[in-house]
């Protein structure tokens, strides 16, 4: 089911779209970031370098950004960090509208049912939940599988978008809350046995204010899921930009397993499982021959670009993806059959903590 109401095709929505996107950018991408950031954000050492510097390789949306690390901590963050501006300017038509479709389909597909079940099977070891708030939950998904693997559980999620608001009307959760996780915990205070938190607290402003607001939601004795990209990876080394797990510009800070376990402690949680192996995902050489394959091919017609290709770089296009198909077919099927050994290794790309309210 899709959120969004019968209507023009894709040409349409893109036509619609456009004066929208060139009156903001009429006047630069200054009013997209903030002053850059002189120390780090998580430990304040002023010992900073750059790690990064890319594009926007998901939507080829105009700007560069930067991830710096920190030489005392190793916290990995985009600086200067995406504004209030930027972050609506960057997100829209990414996870709803023009991108609705894109993500339903990644969504859906049976490499992330395997993982969706992953992480709720991870959770088996502490109980049945009676209930359970998603948070970063999209189009509830992870939900709709987790509910098979923990019947009887009541399944909420939260979300920014109005993905949360169609997961709820599809049936994927019992109830939905839209808005900043912060914000809404003190209504929502020591209500739930299980958060989760899949692949969400990389893009949030100030991540140790959504470990507070997970404690205050939890119940005594509750449980805190977290899976995040892997900063110390080394994928991320060996693929340099166009490793998939920087995102630019959605993720703004990239956490050490190390760092996220010293926060949690500091927030009176006590660490119960970590892991680095199942919450590897197996796409890195996909994902990067996919991004370096769309820096190259001529751009495609979306309303944040100053003008529409022409009918040559139009065709060049259509002829050079189905080309390219079979070279990405066989990489994801190198992905997929090293993935048990890469998954036992520092390449593993991600990593998942469990941490009980005390």
């Amino acid at each position: 089911m899709s959120g969004t109401a019968p209507g023009p095709g894709r040409r349409g929505q893109i036509a619609a779209r456009r004066p929208h996107y060139q009156d903001d950018l009429r006047d630069g991408l200054g009013k997209f970031f903030e002053p850059p950031q002189s120390a780090c954000p998580w430990c304040g050492s002023a010992r900073l370098f750059r790690r990064l510097k890319t594009t926007d390789q998901l939507q080829h949306k105009p700007g560069t950004f930067v991830l710096d690390r920190c030489r005392a901590c190793g916290h990995v963050f985009q600086n200067p960090r995406l504004s209030a501006d930027g972050l609506e300017f960057y997100y829209r038509d990414c996870y709803d509208g023009l991108g609705e479709a894109t993500m339903a389909r990644m969504a859906g597909s049976p490499l992330a049912v395997r993982l969706y079940r992953s992480r709720a099977r991870a959770l088996l070891p502490f109980g049945r939940p009676a209930r359970w708030l998603d948070v970063g939950t999209g189009h509830g998904h992870f939900c709709a599988e987790a509910g098979k693997i923990h019947p009887g559980t009541e399944f909420h999620g939260l979300d920014l978008g109005q993905g949360v608001e169609i997961a709820e009307r599809c049936g994927r959760i019992d109830r939905a809350f839209r808005g900043p996780f912060p914000l809404l915990a003190d209504q929502l205070t020591a209500r739930y046995d299980v958060v989760s938190m899949h692949h969400y607290l990389e893009h949030t402003l100030a991540p140790r204010r959504e470990l507070a607001a997970a404690h205050r939601v939890l119940c005594p004795g509750g449980h805190l899921l977290i899976e995040v990209p892997d900063p110390e990876s080394a994928a991320a080394r060996l693929l340099g930009q166009w490793w998939g797990p920087w995102l630019q510009p959605q993720h703004l800070h990239l956490i050490p397993l190390d760092n996220l376990c010293v926060a949690l402690s500091e927030q009176d949680f006590t660490i119960v499982a970590i892991d680095r192996q199942q919450p590897h995902v197996p796409t890195d050489l996909t994902s990067a021959a996919a991004n370096l394959l769309k820096s190259v091919l001529p751009g495609e017609d979306l309303p944040w670009l100053p003008a529409k290709p022409g009918p040559l770089a139009r065709g060049l296009r259509a002829l050079s993806l189905p080309a390219a198909a079979p070279a990405l077919l066989a990489l994801l099927g190198c992905d997929l059959l090293l993935s048990p050994v890469v998954r036992r290794t520092r390449l593993s790309n991600a990593y998942r903590v469990i941490a009980r309210r005390e």
